[in-house]
């Protein structure tokens, strides 16, 4: 094994998700509208894991939860379209 090649510019699957999306997208105008710290602040209280693996994020499970009611999807359908869909995948981290 030698050393790692340099990525190139060109390389479609290292780019930042921030240069692939519509930064106009309606979803990721209306996360930017919604007071993310305050939310987790507020629910971190009722997401607490004393065992396992770490609790999911209060921010996730309110995306998902609005994500699902707005577009009237199941509980596997939500999850498959969180997965599959990079305008819903960009915001649990803070960034694009």
């Amino acid at each position: 094994m030698g050393p790692k090649t340099a990525v190139s510019e060109g390389d479609l699957f290292r780019h930042p998700l921030r240069e692939q999306i519509n930064l106009k997208h309606p979803l990721l105008r209306l996360a930017d509208l919604i007071n993310w710290d305050g939310l987790n602040a507020s629910m971190s209280a009722s997401f607490v894991s004393r065992k396992g693996r770490p609790a999911t994020s209060p921010r996730l499970i309110a995306g998902l939860l609005y994500l699902q009611h707005a577009f009237d999807l199941s509980d596997e359908e939500v999850v498959w379209q969180w997965v599959e869909n990079p305008y819903w995948v960009r915001r649990e981290t803070g960034k694009v």
